[in-house]
Parts: structure tokens; C-alpha cells; sequence
């Protein structure tokens, strides 16, 4: 008795070889609307759903295998009690399911589409019996990937059957490929209510629901006795490092996505030519210049000692003059838009390190305090932390300031160049572990004090990182400083200008202390927590 195979699929990658090998093996064909063309018109033998159902594709396509010769075949058990149910009922057992579902996320993607046309593209017929067969798969068995094809066709050319293993791996497959199909669609409905205002639950749903593809599994976790494994986030929009291609250099690491994902975020609020340097996710360095090459020293300067094994990101593609420099010294890999060809030659001679290339994003950070969507169509970005037992959703922080939203609190105003100092520090101090404090002068970081218990201790690192050449410089604070113990380090150090979010109900005593010493004060009415 031959058996049965039942293909209707959106992606027709291999379906034709597919249904040659399976007919060689005594399979009938029954197969939908497009796929039943493309087969037949291949010369395979195929028999029409409606021959089966009796009833025609009606609705435009909207119905056309849900009928009960259809799932009666692949939902019946091979009992004697539900053999007997089908001869009663003139239906026949289906035995392999192969199937695909609309494109619904290639649908959504293209510029334009509008709801009516999202909505078509939501397959009803395909999910139902993805389900089924995969619910039924000790009897029937399920294919929703392409790219199964070749081992199923092999493993049937030598046994005649599938593995239990392998039918429960595919019916696995098929419910996952189902569960993603629907947060698609739910996250696709979430975006529309979000932006016609129509959701009841604003930018956080009831169920939050997460879908990614793994990009590739990884030798450990931040320690080798810890597994891991990196994804892509559905949906994710914009320039990031999940979207990163790997030019050369060993594969990477945990700690090195972290990284780089930490060096390209911070490296994309600078609009000139500007280098950071990343170690254990804090800048060790940051600079922007005339130049790549010249930013990349200046940062390189900041922290010599921590550059050593770094991750580097800069925003503009690396030419050879910059590429000499960053082959002075180890690093663990280089982010960038793009890597000229004479760049790609210097860098070759450290095979192990990786360059990662991610396209152009000038002006992806572009936010100010009144706003927090950045370059992300006008919707706010989301990020997501772990904690026991769950996690938390947050916007993503794309707040950033102007010149013209700095509040001058002091006596002393500032001068023009003094305020590019004050904003690219802020810019910096936004991507350090809190509490966080940075010193800068002429666009680089001279000093940085990471994530300390208390603001003093963080003052007295970046400080004494900066040394002599803190004389002139700027220092950016995280957060507000209620008390001027803060203002008295950056005195005694030669500071001239301090940046912060200002809020405190102590704010006199620090705007009293900095106009008993000169200095300049400014708020930025916005402040920047990093955990």
C-alpha cells in the first residue's frame, strides 16, 4: 500500500527534488494551489487537494485543507478503532506533512505595506496542520524547514521509515515554527496599536513574549563553566551587533559580544570621526578627531594599561592610516561601518582578530531629552535585563542633550569650545557603569571612574587616570551631586567645567562651591543610570 505525502509550502526551496525522491519511494503526491503547480509542471505526479476533499479552494484561497479528509488523515491514530473510522468515512491515512507557512514577516518588512496586506498574509490552513501532524507525529510526520529535506529522504532511502527520534525533532521544529509564526503576527499588531494609539496596554503588553534566531552557539557562557549561545532578536530594527558581519579573526566570545555590543552603541552618538576603546563593558577611552587614525590615538592615550586586549569601535569605515594604528598593540576585535581594502590587508597579519563590519549608522543616535525614540521610525526602542525568575523591559536610552537644552547654573558661563568638551563627555558618561564619572578636554576622555559604591570613589579614578592634564578639563557626572565633595576633587584638580543632570534638593551647595572656585556648572535636566 503506498502512502501518502502532503506538501503545500510558501518557501519552495527543494520541493521538487523532494517530491521526485519521495514518489521513487512509493509516495503519492497530493499537494495546493501554487505548489501543486510547481510540482506538476516538474513532470511529478500530483493529485489536487480538491480531488481529495471533493469540495473546491473557495474564499480566494482562504479554505482549502480544512476539511476532514484532510485532518481526519493526519490526526487519526494507526489504532484499529480509528483505521476503521477512516475506511468508514472514505478517508485516506497521510503520512508525511510537509509544510511552510505565508511569508508573514518578508510581508511586513516592505516599505509600505499596509494593514489589509499584513493581515492576507496570516496563514489559517498551514498552522492547523503543521499542528496536527505534529500532535499526531508518532504516526505522521511533520517537515517545516527546507532544510531537513535531504536528511529525511535519506533516512527513509535506508530504513523505509523515520526514527521516533527524528519525527518528535520535527514535530519540535514544526511548534516552535508555529509559536514564531504568532508572536510575528502579535508583535506586527502590537506595533499597529502602538502607533494609532490603540493599544490598551501601551508599549508593554500584558505577555511579553520574546522570539530570536540563534546566531551560532558559543564555547562558554562569561566562564567556561557557564553554556551559552547568541541570538537575533526578531523585529530588530537599525544598525546593531547581532547584525554584524565577521570579516576575519577567531570566532566570538560571550564577553566579546558584550563588548562590542557595549562599543558600538557608545561609538554612535559621536557625529565626527571618533574612537572608543572597551574593556569588561566601561570605555577605557573615547575620543573623536580630526581623523580615525587620530581619534583612535587619543583614546588610546586615555588608558594604555586597560586598552591592552580591548575592543575598539570607530564610525567611519578604517583606512590603511588607522589600521596601522590599531595594529600597534592586541585587541580582541574592531567594529566598524565598514573596512577599506587596504585596511583589510594591514589587519590581516593578526589573524586571530576579529573585525566586524555593520554598516553605516551616522545619525542612528540622534534623540534629545524630550524624546527617546532615536533613528527607530518614530517608536521606542526596547532593551531587556534578566533577573531570577524573570526580566525587565525598559525603553532603550537614547536621551542625549543639546547645547541649547544645557541650564547654565553658575556665574561663569561657558564658551563655545568648552561646551563641545561638556556635551561630548556627557555623551561618554551615559555609557559608564554607575556611579560613573568622566574627564575630558578637546574632545577625548582623559580620565574614567567606573562603577563605584560612591560617586567620591569614582571622581578620585577618573581624576587620577587624567592627572596633570585634567588642568583645563571638564568632568561629566551620571548623576546629580547633592553634595560638593564632588566639586572640591575637580577643583583641586584643575577642573574648569562640570556637567550634570541637577535635581538634587541639595543643588545650592554644589552651585554655591563651584562659584566660590569659578567653575562652571551646567544641568542637563536628564540623568543617566547604567547597572
Amino acid at each position: 500500500m503506498s502512502k501518502r505525502a502532503l506538501i503545500s509550502v510558501s518557501d519552495k526551496r527543494g520541493v521538487i527534488e523532494l517530491a521526485v525522491k519521495l514518489v521513487e519511494l512509493g509516495y503519492e503526491i497530493v499537494s495546493t494551489g501554487g505548489t501543486s503547480k510547481t510540482i506538476k509542471e516538474s513532470g511529478v505526479p500530483v493529485t489536487y487537494i480538491s480531488e481529495v476533499t471533493g469540495f473546491p479552494e473557495i474564499l480566494e484561497g482562504r479554505v482549502k485543507t480544512l476539511h476532514p479528509k484532510v485532518h481526519g488523515g493526519i490526526l487519526a491514530r494507526r489504532t484499529p478503532e480509528h483505521l476503521a473510522q477512516l475506511e468508514e468515512n472514505q478517508i485516506t491515512p497521510i503520512d508525511l506533512v510537509v509544510v511552510n507557512l505565508y511569508p508573514f514577516r518578508e510581508t511586513v518588512a516592505k516599505a509600505g505595506v499596509t494593514l489589509e496586506e499584513a493581515i492576507e498574509n496570516i496563514d489559517i490552513g498551514g498552522p492547523a496542520m503543521v499542528r496536527a501532524s505534529a500532535k499526531n507525529y508518532q504516526d505522521v510526520a511533520i517537515i517545516v524547514n527546507p532544510d531537513r529535506y535531504g536528511e529525511v529522504v535519506a533516512q527513509l532511502t535506508e530504513t523505509g521509515e523515520l526514527s521516533q527520534t527524528t519525527r518528535f525533532q520535527l514535530a519540535l521544529e514544526a511548534f516552535q515554527h508555529t509559536a514564531e509564526y504568532d508572536t510575528a503576527i502579535a508583535a506586527y499588531l502590537q506595533s499597529i496599536a502602538l502607533a494609532t494609539n490603540d493599544g490598551a496596554d501601551g508599549l508593554f503588553p500584558r505577555e511579553f513574549k520574546l522570539e530570536g534566531a540563534k546566531l551560532q552557539g558559543l564555547r562558554y557562557g562569561e566562564n567556561p563553566h557557564q553554556q551559552a549561545a547568541f541570538y537575533q532578536l526578531a523585529g530588530a530594527t537599525g544598525v546593531n551587533i547581532a547584525g554584524a558581519r565577521q570579516l576575519q579573526g577567531k570566532e566570538l566570545s560571550f564577553n566579546n559580544i558584550l563588548d562590542a555590543n557595549a562599543a558600538l552603541e557608545l561609538v554612535k552618538e559621536y557625529e565626527g570621526p571618533a574612537a572608543v576603546i572597551i574593556k569588561h563593558n566601561n570605555p577605557c577611552g573615547a575620543s573623536e578627531g580630526d581623523s580615525l587614525a587620530t581619534a583612535y590615538q587619543n583614546a588610546f592615550a586615555c588608558d594604555p594599561v586597560s586598552a591592552f586586549g580591548g575592543i575598539v569601535a570607530l564610525n567611519r569605515e578604517v583606512t590603511g592610516p588607522a589600521a596601522e594604528e590599531l595594529n600597534k598593540i592586541f585587541l580582541e576585535a574592531v567594529i566598524a561601518p565598514a573596512f577599506s581594502k587596504e585596511a583589510l590587508v594591514v589587519l590581516a597579519e593578526k589573524q586571530n582578530l576579529r573585525l566586524l563590519a555593520v554598516g553605516d549608522f551616522s545619525g542612528q543616535n540622534s534623540a534629545s531629552a524630550t524624546g527617546n525614540a532615536g533613528n527607530n521610525g518614530g517608536k521606542p526602542s526596547l532593551e531587556i535585563k534578566s533577573v531570577g525568575g524573570g526580566f525587565l523591559v525598559q525603553e532603550t536610552d537614547r536621551g542625549m542633550v543639546t547645547a541649547a537644552e544645557l541650564q547654565v547654573v553658575t556665574q561663569a558661563k561657558p564658551e563655545d569650545k568648552m561646551i563641545g568638551d561638556l556635551l561630548f563627555a556627557w555623551k561618554t558618561v551615559k555609557h559608564v557603569k554607575s556611579n560613573a564619572i568622566v574627564v575630558a578636554k578637546d574632545g577625548r576622555t582623559l580620565g574614567v571612574g567606573a562603577g563605584q559604591m560612591n560617586r567620591v570613589g569614582s571622581a578620585k579614578i577618573a581624576l587620577e587616570q587624567a592627572g596633570d592634564q585634567a588642568a583645563g578639563g571638564v568632568l561629566a557626572s551620571d548623576a546629580f551631586l547633592p553634595f560638593s565633595d564632588t566639586v572640591d576633587q575637580a577643583h583641586q584638580a584643575g577642573i574648569v567645567a562640570i556637567i550634570q543632570p541637577g535635581g538634587s534638593l541639595r543643588d545650592q551647595e554644589s552651585i554655591d562651591k563651584a562659584n566660590q572656585y569659578g567653575m562652571v556648572m551646567v544641568f542637563t535636566g536628564q540623568r543617566h543610570f547604567k547597572h
